[in-house]
């Protein structure tokens, strides 16, 4: 009897497994390589875009000229990149370019004739003008 009831609570548990693994929703596709490969050049974009545009990048109270800023955030790009190949230029702006990892201080951006701004709103443009440019 005993015996019984052991293997009818099994094959229920099985079978209540199986429904539940059915009715799971299907596992998220990877993302398509070209879309990796936009979000990298986008990245790589505004990265270039900080070095050529003439402004100054302050990371933890210190002011940077555009060529030191591109390295530390290259830096801080391929950091990302081998944890989060897929990463969009969105991510990277939120978690790479927008504020310290390790004091948690935002960046700011100021630029020659204009007032400071944060750093997540100076990518968040240069990507706009970016994607509209395409």
């Amino acid at each position: 009897m005993m015996r019984r009831l052991l293997v009818g609570a099994c094959a229920c548990a099985c079978v209540l497994a199986l429904a539940a693994q059915a009715a799971a929703p299907p596992a998220r596709p990877a993302a398509k390589p070209a879309d990796a490969d936009t979000s990298q050049r986008e990245i790589e974009g505004l990265i270039a875009a900080l070095g050529r545009s003439g402004c100054s990048f302050e990371r933890n109270g210190e002011w940077y000229d555009g060529a030191r800023a591109r390295t530390h955030l290259g830096r801080k790009y391929d950091y990302l990149r081998r944890r989060d190949p897929a990463g969009s230029a969105e991510s990277f702006i939120e978690r790479a370019a927008s504020r310290s990892s390790t004091s948690g201080r935002a960046y700011h951006v100021r630029c020659p004739g204009k007032p400071v701004e944060s750093a997540s709103a100076w990518f968040h443009r240069q990507l706009r003008d970016l994607r509209a440019a395409r």
